[in-house]
This record gives structure tokens, sequence and C-alpha cells, in this order.
């Protein structure tokens, strides 16, 4: 009776299967609570048997299609108004019904961590997350995931209405945006947020739109034929290496961790914190234990204290003289542990802290005045320099979505591409600043290759540009990254329907990750309620359009100056302009408004050829603004060399 036993058992798994794989599909985008793009063809797509007859019922419409010898399929509807609830009924073998679906306006958000930022960890959550509270609003969050090869699925993905419940995990920019243009049009919003804190906007962008460009071709040749496995490998292979030159030995399978308590660090060697272990490791996955040596009176021993770490990327399991005080998964999420009285002692106190990053930037990071030790009204300051030790690599290896071009798009976006969409939200461009010089080149590339793939022509495409932030001290004497990627942004504007949201009096110089992400939506949600929904209004703040010099002062003309240019200083002061000879050294200057327009100065330059206005990393003083409360466009007048224009991106 076992092997009649055995071959009914593989009879009814293949059966299972073979019913299984019968099964119309939906991709995961495709769901309950959905909002479809009003206005355009709704296109729908899935799986099912070769051959198989599908059936879609919507509203008032009927449509069939027939699964294409490898089993897909795909229909279009004829355009729908706004409106909704409705339901969606997919019929073949099986039936697939959805439920609660609107149709309105759908934008994709995508970028780095500022437009992953979520509502929870924005200025004033707790009152936002209370009052968000509107159910035609939907986010739908792609789950992180990689390929070298374009997919055809999302790796995960749900629709979610927006609730007190759920909105602290939408993307703070894009509810914020969705918020304001529904209070103003009634229409419904859906959100597709796919973005991944600390990326490149190479990996956003295609294979083929890199071959068929002269200036990256060369570049994606090179982008080795290999599967992720063996990319790990790679990586891994090239860490190790790296880490031997750093004098680093990763501890052999057999050896114990015993780094949360006693254990002589002497020879460890030594990182400030806070920042990203990237900025000194390289790119690197893993778990690393960072360890600190307190000293304490005997007045503070055995007193219940509070120890703040700012923030973990990704993880983290902290101890204080060997006792667990706390642990933490979240990335964005502020370490705050309580200890117990007893734990501390006088003399020394070891803080030792596991942290494990499993992709993208790792480490102990944020600002420097959250990293303290706090003991009754007592503040012992913790940033500093701290030990560390390398545990172990990622098991699969150190492969970033900035190990190679195209990942994210292949992953991320591509799955997204028969979605009916109004456009794009997009912030980006930290992780390009070293590259400044090329991104005027990449991210126009990146947004002509996302229209190319959607097919639904030159859909609007609005970005933030760079806030300030004190990344390197950077200035016009120094050399400013962060001014070079502004002034790229600002040089995409010349594509067609584009919009750029800039932010530079609402950035935090210690913070990268601004808190104030309701102004950054509403100023996307301005360009679009003035150029989309008919609702007329200035859009944006004054703009350089040409300058004049007239003796030993250049008068500035600006565009988008609305009703008027105003210095937000309580003197009414200028500041942010500089101004340089021919000798390319720029000096502080002196600058006032005439009318609808600016002029600078300095006594010391009789001879001026070039004026710089918020020209470095933390431009926070920068103050010309419209009257309608648009700050004015970064810029600069000259075109003299600046210091990347060397830097390329390159696959390692």
């Amino acid at each position: 009776m076992k092997p009649f036993k055995k071959i009914s058992t593989l009879l009814v798994f293949l059966f299972i299967s073979l019913v299984c794989f019968a099964n119309v599909r939906l991709p995961k985008l495709l769901g309950s609570n959905m909002v479809l793009q009003r206005d355009k063809p709704i296109t729908l797509w899935g799986w099912a048997d070769a051959g198989e007859k599908i059936m879609v019922q919507f509203n008032q419409q009927t449509k069939t299609s027939k699964a294409d010898k490898n089993g897909k399929w795909l229909l279009s509807l004829t355009p729908e108004s706004a409106g909704g609830p409705f339901t969606l009924t997919v019929k073949g073998k099986n039936t697939i019904t959805l439920t609660n679906i609107l149709v309105g306006e759908v934008w994709v958000c995508s970028g780095q961590s500022n437009m992953e930022w979520p509502v929870r960890l924005a200025n004033h959550a707790e009152k936002e997350i209370q009052t968000g509270n509107f159910p035609t609003i939907r986010h739908f969050a792609v789950e992180k995931s990689m390929s070298t090869t374009p997919e055809e699925e999302l790796k995960g993905g749900e629709w979610k209405v927006c609730t007190p419940e759920t909105v602290g995990d939408f993307t703070a920019v894009g509810y914020f945006f969705a918020r304001e243009v529904y209070n103003k049009t009634k229409v419904p919003i859906g959100l597709i947020n796919t973005s991944w804190g600390g990326t490149h906007s190479e990996t956003w962008t295609s294979r083929e739109a890199f071959e068929q460009d002269a200036r990256f071709k060369d570049m994606i040749a090179s982008m080795p034929n290999v599967n992720m496995a063996e990319i790990a490998q790679q990586k891994n292979e090239a860490i190790k290496k790296r880490l031997v030159s750093l004098n680093l030995v990763l501890p052999s399978s057999t050896e114990i961790i015993n780094w949360k308590g006693s254990v002589d660090d002497s020879q460890w060697p030594t990182m400030a914190i806070p920042q990203p272990w990237e900025n000194q490791l390289g790119e690197l996955d893993g778990t690393i234990w960072f360890r600190k040596t307190v000293t304490l009176s005997s007045e503070d021993s055995g007193k219940a204290a509070t120890l703040e770490l700012g923030m973990i990327d990704d993880t983290d399991e902290t101890f204080v003289n060997g006792t667990a005080v706390g642990s933490t998964n979240s990335y964005n999420t502020k370490r705050n542990y309580d200890i117990r009285a007893g734990i501390l002692k006088e003399g020394k106190n070891i803080i030792s802290i596991k942290v494990v990053d499993t992709g993208g930037g790792g480490g102990i990071y944020g600002k420097a005045k959250e990293i303290q030790l706090v003991i009754g009204s007592k503040i012992l300051p913790l940033a500093g320099e701290w030990r560390y030790n390398i545990e172990s690599l990622l098991s699969n290896g150190t492969v970033s979505p900035n190990s190679y071009p195209t990942l994210l798009f292949n992953a991320m976006l591509n799955p997204l591409i028969n979605f009916s969409i109004r456009g794009a939200l997009w912030y980006q461009g930290e992780s390009n600043a070293g590259r400044a010089y090329q991104y005027r080149a990449a991210f126009p590339l990146m947004i002509q290759d996302w229209r190319k793939h959607f097919k639904q022509g030159d859909f609007p495409f609005y970005f933030v540009q760079l806030a300030s932030f004190n990344s390197a001290n950077g200035n016009s004497e120094r050399g400013s990254a962060w001014g070079e990627l502004r002034e790229a942004q600002t040089m995409t504007l010349s594509l067609n329907n584009t919009g750029m949201a800039v932010t530079t009096d609402i950035g935090e110089a210690t913070d990268i990750h601004p808190r104030n992400k309701q102004d950054v939506g509403i100023r996307l949600a301005a360009i679009a309620l003035n150029r989309l929904y008919d609702k007329k209004m200035i859009d944006s703040g004054p703009a350089y359009q040409a300058m004049k010099v007239e003796g030993n002062k250049i008068r500035i003309t600006l565009t988008n100056i609305g009703s008027g240019l105003i210095a937000h200083d309580k003197y009414g002061y200028l500041k942010g302009f500089e101004i340089a000879s021919s000798d390319q050294k720029f000096q502080y200057a002196k600058a006032w408004i005439e009318g609808n327009e600016v002029v600078v100065a300095n006594e010391s330059i009789t001879q001026p050829k070039a004026v710089r206005f918020a020209w470095a990393d933390n431009p926070e003083d920068a103050n010309l603004f419209n009257k309608e409360g648009f700050p004015a466009v970064p810029f600069r007048t000259d075109s003299w060399m600046t210091i990347t224009e060397s830097a390329t991106f390159k696959i390692d």
C-alpha cells in the first residue's frame, strides 16, 4: 500500500498544481481598494492558461480577451469619469472579484528616503494621523525588490484606504500632496509609492535607455550578465578584501560573539557617530557592533537613566554593561531606551549596540544632539568616536540597489508600466550629488525612459529640489556638490511637462531628512493644481532670467515674481547672494530689491562678472521669495568649472 499512497499523493499534488495554474491571476497592483485613472483608457492584465478566454466587467462595461501562448492577457476599458466605489469582476475558469474601487487621479511616488519617509515621522505626526481620515485617498506601497532583468510582477504590495489606522505608513510627501489636491478638487487620489532610501537615479533607469544613449552605452556594456546570487558572491569577495586592507577580520563561524559585555575592544577601530557606516567602510550590509565607554561618578551610579541613540538603520539590540535595554526593527525610528536602576555603576560603563543592516545605508545616523545618556537632569553627549567591529556580512551577499544600474527599474517600476497614471512625483538626488554634473544627463534620461515605457505620452513629472543640508560644508569657495545637483535639477525643467518644488528654506542643516514634509507636498500640489486642475495660481518662486553689469553692480532679472519680490527678514535684508570678478573668487554681496529686480554689489569688487544665489550645501540663509511665499530657485550666472564635472557613474 505504501507505493500506492505515494502515487496517489503525487497525483493529488499534480492535480492541485494544474488547477492553480489554470486559475486566472491578476498582478498585485490590481486589487480591492485601488484607484483607477480617470479620463484615460484603463488597462487591465494578468495570466491564465494559454488560449483561455477572459471576461472583465466594470461599472457598465464588459470586455473580453484571450490569453496568448505564454498565458498572458491584456485588455483596455474605455475611459471613465471620476467616481465609485465600483466592483471589478474578472472571469476565466475561475472568478476574481475586486471591491471598493474608485476612479480618480493616480500618481507614482518615487525616489529615495525623503519620498519613502512616512507620515508618522513627519512634523506634527500625532495630529496628522488623528486627522488622516480621507477614504477617497488610497496608497499602494511597492515591496522592495531588486532584479537584473525586467520583472512582470511585484514582489508584494497592497492598496490601503486612508484612515488614522493606516495613514502613518503612507509616504508623507505623497500624502500631503494628495490631501491638498483632494481638498481643492474632491477627486479621489491613488498613490503608488515605489521608493527606496539611499538610491541613485541610475538604478531607476532601464538598460535600454543607457544602451541608446551615447553618454552611457559604454557604462552599461560593462555590466556583467549575472544573476543576483552571482552578484552577491562577487560583492562579498570584494568586501572581504577591502576589510583586510582595513585590518578587519571577520570572526570564524565557530567563534562565539560576546561583544555585548566585557571584552577587550582596545584594538577595535573607531568610527565617528552619527554617520552611515558606508562613509567609512564603503558598501556593506551585515552586522556590526558599536561600543562606547562612559565613566560615571558615584553620584550617578545605580540611578535610572535614558539612553537616546537617534536613528539606527535597520535594526538594533542595545546593551548597557551586558544587560539588554532595548531593541527596534525600523530604520527610521528614534531609539530611546530606559535603563533601570542598578545597571549603571561608578567608573566605567559599556554601551554596546548590535546593528544589523539588510540593504542601503547602515549604522547609527541622524543628529548628534539626539545621541546622549540622560541621568536625571544631567545630559552626557555620546556623539563622537565609538569602537566598532564586524560580526558578519549579509548571508546572501552585500547587494544593494546601487550595486548595479537598472535593479529597481526592473523590479519596482517595470511591473507598473501597464497601469494608467496621471503623473509622477519624484524626491531624489542626495545620492547622486557626488556626480551632480552627470545628473544633468542622467536625470532627464530617466524621466524620458519612464515616459517611453509607460506609453502615456509626456505625462507630468514633478520633482523636489534638494533641501538645505550641510552635507560637506560646501560653498562657492570650496565647491558645493549639492549646489551643482540643484543646478542639474533646475536644468531638467527644460523637459516638457516638468515642475520643481524648491525647498531650500525648509531643510535642516544637520538632518538629511527634514521633517517638514507638509510644505513639500503643498508645493508639489500647487504645480499640479495650477497646471492640471484648472486652479489658477502662482506655483513656484522667482527664477533667474538674465543679468546686466552696471558699473560695480550687477542687476538680476527674474521670472515667476508673482505679485512681487520680498525678503523674508524682519529688517528687509536680502541674504544668500555672492559676487565675483574675473578672478572667480566669490565674496559676500549686498543685495536689494528694486521693483521686480535684484541688484547685487560688493564695495571691494569694481568689475563684477558673476553672481551666485544660495550656492552652498546648506543655503539656509537665502531669503528671496515672491509674495506668494515660494522661495527663489538657487542659481549662478557663471559657467566656471565645478567640482563634480569629471565624476561619472562606474560599475565596479
